[in-house]
């Protein structure tokens, strides 16, 4: 009997170790970040710093400090490289340091706005932005839009490099587009059929006035990495970057494929950038003659071989070349790059060759 119950004493003790084991995953799951802040530290964000993990540069050395849904971000949303920050700090369960608030000193001033023409674009923040200045790739290029004392990141966790963001902009009495305010893309608010989103439509940059009337012209060969929105052009004197705004004539230089040669006059605007104020290309004269009265409509992608001569259309039948010589300035875009989709009105000249009569962006 004495050796059962010892027996009995041993299987119960093994159980409670066992319990005891089992413990942790069976308890009910800890808050991560603990309430009461242990320190405040000083120091520069860190090259790699997320939404997610904030890497800080003290005079200690570095320190990974978590940032989760707790974290107050209110006086500090914009975590960029080499910026300066104060951080309170508390011990997570989880043994990582937590954040508990950042904050800073910088306060961007503000300008008057014209919020009757606003704009939401979707883009990834780019390593050149900076406490004034967002730098945002979008599917049409790179955009540079202010960041002011009023702009609205309640809807933001952190701004980081490499985030993707839905930024709200308008234009300023400074020429340059501001950021009204600034989203997570899981969290934007909804978007009115009427604004621009450069996720799915192209964004036109407002125009830009030559504030100077001085101009330059230049001449040189298109570079693969130009879009609707910047032209990039390898010339004599080295490489220009033009941005395409609504100013832009394009009525004689509508075709940005790669190696099209073209002649840019442009200016230096408000903004410090260098916009085309025309695009002239390089066009052959024409005599045929167009039946007018028998036109088709097809829709395809422009093809990179195309020229201001000639438009090469990838559709569903195939390949296609249609004449520019007879084509006004294409609706809903101001240029034709690679890849554009557009819905083109053509009729048989007399050369033998289709002519493009209209052409007209995709939705």
């Amino acid at each position: 009997m004495k050796k059962y119950k010892r027996w009995a004493r041993l299987s119960l003790a093994a159980l409670a170790a066992c319990g005891l084991l089992l413990l942790p995953t069976l308890a009910p799951k800890m808050d991560v970040q603990a309430a009461e802040v242990i320190a405040t530290v000083q120091g520069k964000v860190m090259e790699g710093t997320t939404a997610k993990l904030l890497y800080l540069n003290t005079e200690s050395g570095k320190m990974e400090i978590k940032i989760d849904g707790d974290t107050s971000t209110g006086n500090c949303k914009m975590l960029l490289p080499d910026k300066q920050i104060s951080v309170s700090i508390a011990n997570g369960n989880d043994g990582y340091l937590h954040a508990v608030t950042i904050s800073e000193s910088v306060e961007n001033p503000s300008v008057a706005l014209d919020t009757s023409k606003v704009s939401n674009v979707i883009g990834t923040v780019n390593k050149k932005t900076t406490e004034t200045v967002l730098y945002l790739d979008t599917p049409q290029g790179e955009m540079e839009i202010k960041l002011d004392r009023d702009t609205d990141f309640s809807s933001c966790s952190v701004l980081v490099v490499s985030g993707k963001y839905v930024v709200r902009c308008a234009r300023g009495e400074d020429a340059c587009m501001h950021a009204l305010s600034i989203a997570d893309v899981g969290t934007a608010p909804s978007m009115d059929a009427s604004q621009t989103d450069a996720n799915t439509q192209t964004y036109e940059q407002a125009p830009v006035a030559n504030v100077t009337g001085e101009t330059r012209t230049v001449s040189g060969t298109v570079r693969e990495s130009t879009n609707e929105t910047i032209l990039n052009l390898e010339t004599s004197e080295g490489d220009f970057t033009f941005k395409i705004d609504g100013n832009t004539d394009t009525a004689k230089g509508m075709v940005l494929t790669a190696k099209n040669k073209l002649m840019v006059t442009y200016f230096r605007g408000p903004d410090n950038n260098l916009h085309a104020s025309v695009i002239t290309g390089v066009k052959d004269s024409s005599s045929a003659t167009v039946d007018t009265s028998s036109q088709a409509t097809v829709t395809g992608t422009v093809n990179e071989k195309s020229t201001e001569n000639v438009l090469v259309l990838d559709t569903s039948a195939g390949e296609m070349e249609l004449k520019m010589d007879k084509v006004s300035a294409p609706v809903g875009c101001k240029v034709l790059v690679k890849g554009k989709q557009v819905s083109v009105t053509c009729s048989r000249g007399d050369d033998a060759y289709m002519h493009a009569l209209t052409i007209t962006a995709a939705k």
